[in-house]
């Protein structure tokens, strides 16, 4: 689960993301107006922390220009600024949550797991495809209700299949979406390969009425059996 978090206070920004590094999430950054419009807008994330008060410019005008892109649904504000009007123009322009600093880490967590929930599994933790499931939570995954055992890549890589059931998966969107910014120095997607052919090993070695399908040369696609 990938998150970028735009704040410029950077006491904050280092607390938050280690905070949810320790959730086993893959974290990118942005300190300034110009830098986080660019990632926003590059990439695919999960949830956005946005801070309102940036340097070069508005966090709302960031919002602004990702409601239009058709990409403000899963925004959390984070912000000194706790007046009405700030709240009701973010939540107008499709952020999901508005959290007012200070704030505990605890209780941002709960929130951006909230987000996920509501934006990829329909308000539950757990996905289920035949007879797998995947605990979001947890992040464990069963097949026919016996723990099948993943390393945190392979964990985030199969999650990211599953809500993606019967898409074609590009080999570079999943780089992307589970590596992050290290993808972008790459020379070639082999590290992909190899750690889906492992993926795969662990679902062959089990009932699993799902697989991995490949698309010679473009990617990959998960369906059920």
């Amino acid at each position: 689960m990938k998150i970028l978090i735009i704040e410029d206070e950077q006491q904050l920004l280092s607390s938050i993301q280690q905070s949810l590094e320790k959730e086993v999430f893959l974290v990118e950054t942005a300190t300034d107006y110009h830098s986080a419009l660019e990632k926003a807008l590059i990439y695919e994330y999960d949830c956005i922390l946005l801070d309102i008060m940036l340097p070069k410019g508005s966090g709302l005008d960031i919002l602004k220009i990702l409601k239009k892109e058709g990409k403000s649904d899963n925004v959390i504000i984070i912000s000194a600024k706790d007046s009405l009007d700030d709240k009701l123009a973010g939540l107008e322009l499709g952020a999901d949550d508005y959290l007012t600093k200070p704030f505990h880490l605890a209780e941002l967590n709960a929130r951006i797991k909230a987000v996920l929930r509501r934006k990829d599994l329909n308000g539950t933790n757990i996905l289920q495809i035949a007879n797998t499931k995947l605990d979001f939570d947890s992040r464990q995954f069963w097949v026919n209700e016996v723990t099948v055992s993943l390393n945190r890549k392979e964990f985030d890589v199969l999650y990211y299949f599953m809500i993606n059931k019967d898409r074609l998966v590009t080999k570079s969107a999943l780089a992307e979406h589970v590596w992050g910014d290290h993808s972008d120095n790459a020379d070639n997607f082999d590290f992909v390969y190899y750690q889906i052919k492992n993926l795969r090993k662990k679902i062959q070695s089990t009932t699993a009425d799902i697989e991995i399908e490949s698309i010679y040369g473009i990617g990959y696609k998960l369906v059920a059996l």
